[in-house]
Formats: C-alpha cells, sequence, structure tokens
C-alpha cells in the first residue's frame, strides 16, 4: 500500500446493544468511545442498531405476515368478494 493514501484501518469494537452482542474487527470506522475486550486490550466501540443477533433474517424470528386477514380486509373496504366474477363489469 502506498504511504498516506489510504485511510486508517484498525481494530474496533462493534456493538449490539439490544442484543447484548459485541465483536472484534479491522475497520476504518472511529469512536470516542471506548472498551475493554476480553484480551485485556482497550478498542474504540461503535454502537449499531441492528447486528446478526438481533436481524429477524439472521435469528429466524421474522414476524409472519398475516396475508389472509389483509385480503379480508381489502375486500371489505373495496368490495370484490369471491361471489363477483372476474372484470367486474356488465354488458
Amino acid at each position: 500500500m502506498q504511504q498516506d493514501k489510504h485511510p486508517d484501518y484498525h481494530p474496533v469494537v462493534f456493538r449490539d446493544r439490544a442484543a447484548g452482542y459485541a465483536f472484534l474487527t479491522r475497520s476504518t470506522a472511529t469512536s470516542d468511545q471506548t472498551i475493554e475486550w476480553d484480551d485485556g486490550e482497550t478498542y474504540p466501540v461503535v454502537d449499531v442498531e441492528i447486528s446478526s443477533e438481533s436481524h429477524p433474517f439472521y435469528t429466524g424470528k421474522a414476524r409472519t405476515v398475516d396475508s389472509e386477514g389483509r385480503v379480508a380486509r381489502f375486500e371489505r373496504r373495496y368490495g370484490g368478494g369471491p361471489d363477483q366474477g372476474a372484470g367486474g363489469g356488465a354488458v
């Protein structure tokens, strides 16, 4: 790497407070806050809102969508229940 052309790449702890999860990696991110890690070293810490520990896609705790309820609500609001034929117009 050429000197003085690249940003400072250093160890950083990313912490997901909602899940109580933190991991140490290398990044160009900076922070004024620090944390003492398991190895006894002090690293800058960046708080994140969502990580792999709290994201529904990774945890398998995704909300189930009530698609049947949505369809029924749409039919109540705008009509077009199962008794109406396709096209809906008279000739």
